[in-house]
């Protein structure tokens, strides 16, 4: 099931997508209940937000054998994990902007993972019970100023200005996340193309170990790290990730 959070008329809905375009738009958050209020649109009359409002992101690094490598560093012990603030997020078709003290910004192209319902102390066993859905992130960072505040050991600025978190456009409720097709362009030239089956911690791993600490709620956000492939992009450039069974996010670039 593909569900999308849009705007029309100046309200803001849930709603389910048909094949045909359509969209049943639910009675009220998907969190709560499914059900539909009986009003129909389409998507040729709306405007796709992103699937979350205001979440609490929970950003994961070196996530992707290949990109560990890559990086020229081993897979870590356990998830790397930092926070991301929820300002950063912007819609599908969105511009990034590229702030005024930007260097050297990169795109990464992530699945993102949906938190359904109240999760504490989960087993990995029972890990995939606790997820609404999928949707696909771009956890847009700017290097030189990474570089300097890993060296300091956090990493927030680099990865938290403003516009710097594209998510959507939809959640799909049924997949499978361990064996789904990622590919990133740039203006229409692939950069990353990869599987989620090159995890080095897979999604069960991650949601019970960031739940034994931290009780994570219906809405928050898991960006579940990039493939290998991460480059630099500029004012002016296009990019579009795709994921397997949910679709292509696609974002512009602007110049602050």
């Amino acid at each position: 099931m593909k569900i999308l959070r849009y705007e029309e008329s100046g309200a803001t809905h849930y709603g389910i997508i048909e094949e045909s375009g359509a969209i049943q738009q639910l009675a009220g958050s998907p969190f709560d209940s499914l059900g539909t209020s009986g009003e129909t649109t389409s998507l040729d009359r709306v405007r796709v937000l992103a699937p979350i409002a205001q979440p609490r992101i929970f950003g994961v690094g070196l996530n992707y054998a290949a990109h560990a490598a890559e990086s020229g560093k081993e897979p870590p012990p356990q998830p790397m994990l930092f926070l991301l603030p929820w300002t950063a997020v912007i819609n599908p078709g969105d511009n990034i902007v590229y702030p005024k003290q930007g260097q050297h910004i990169d795109y990464e192209g992530e699945l993102t993972v949906i938190i359904g319902k109240e999760t504490k102390d989960v087993t990995r066993e029972n890990a995939l019970d606790h997820v609404f859905g999928y949707t696909i992130g771009n956890d847009v960072s700017e290097r030189v100023i990474q570089k300097a505040e890993m060296a300091q050991g956090c990493m927030l600025i680099c990865k938290g200005f403003d516009t710097f978190k594209p998510m959507g456009p939809y959640i799909e409720t049924e997949l499978d996340p361990t064996n789904l097709n990622l590919t990133t362009r740039l203006n229409g030239e692939i950069r990353q193309q990869s599987n989620t089956s090159d995890f080095i911690f897979p999604v069960v791993d991650l949601i019970a170990y960031i739940s034994d600490a931290v009780t994570l709620l219906p809405g928050d956000v898991i960006m579940t790290g990039t493939p290998a492939g991460v480059g630099p992009f500029q004012p002016g450039d296009t990019i579009e990730i795709e994921i397997e069974g949910i679709g292509t996010l696609g974002n512009g670039v602007v110049a602050e």
